[in-house]
């Protein structure tokens, strides 16, 4: 019997426009009658998920920043930060690099220097808590996560990952879209989270069902039972799942939710 669903949501929950799938509320107050957990489990910040979900802020455990933050209500769970020694060093080769823009995270909200308008657009989806500030380096709270932006030339792998390389042994670089490389503290992502969440709430991974599209999603779908990639996703994230859905642009989420909750 399932006890906890989580989904990616671009590529996945979402449809291309950004749009909840049909049946999407209905489905969710069936959930909670059944008992049964739903969590948004994302690359973005957990202000942006509550933003868009706040019907639900005080049932659902947000699974944030893809997984460096989990929140249940108004509770901080768990967060995993950047090494102390490290940050300034990320920070100064991240806002090194040319034709791409920086968020830099913390579990009270993100900060930015660029005011860049194409920037703002792309990072207004998945950031609503954020401070404009003139140095990175005046940020107090632990740094949870470095966000690189490369909307102008939508080549994430030339203009940053392969920069960012030398490090891998240190952080984690995870490509979350396209135009998104976050980096994160080593190990963390969001199939750690999810695991420490199962040894918390007693719930064994085949009881767990999950949904991905991209990278950042591979490691959550091996944490769980029923695992789910979208007919959209990327081939190395259908070789590992048990199942494939129906697309994003489907409501493919939803789709295998009603049929599971049909059958059982």
């Amino acid at each position: 019997m399932i006890k906890w669903i989580i989904s990616d949501m671009d590529g996945t929950l979402l449809d291309d426009n950004g749009q909840l799938p049909v049946n999407f509320d209905d489905t969710i107050i069936e959930l909670k009658k059944r008992g049964i957990i739903f969590s948004p489990a994302s690359g973005r910040q957990y202000y942006a998920l509550t933003r868009q979900f706040s019907r639900y802020k005080d049932d659902w455990l947000f699974i944030a920043e893809n997984g460096t933050m989990v929140v249940h209500g108004n509770e901080l769970l768990s967060y995993t930060s950047l090494p102390d020694n490290l940050t300034a060093k990320l920070i100064a080769t991240a806002t090194s690099l040319k034709g791409v823009y920086v968020v830099v995270c913390t579990c009270s909200g993100s900060y930015v220097i660029s005011e860049n308008a194409a920037f703002f657009a792309e990072m207004g989806k998945y950031y609503t808590n954020y401070k404009i500030i003139n140095d990175f380096y005046s940020i107090k709270d632990p740094i949870i996560k470095i966000s690189i932006c490369d909307c102008d030339n939508r080549n994430m792998l030339d203009t940053a990952h392969a920069q960012l390389a030398a490090y891998q042994d240190k952080v984690q670089l995870v490509m979350a879209t396209h135009i998104w490389l976050d980096i994160m503290p080593k190990g963390m992502n969001k199939g750690i989270a999810i695991q420490k969440m199962q040894k918390k709430l007693h719930i064994k991974p085949e009881e767990c069902m999950a949904f991905g599209d991209f990278y950042n999603d591979l490691e959550m779908l091996e944490s769980v039972g029923e695992s789910y990639a979208m007919e959209n996703a990327i081939p190395e994230l259908k070789a590992v799942a048990k199942h494939i859905a129906p697309t994003n642009s489907q409501g493919g989420v939803i789709k295998v939710i009603r049929e599971y909750l049909q059958k059982n």
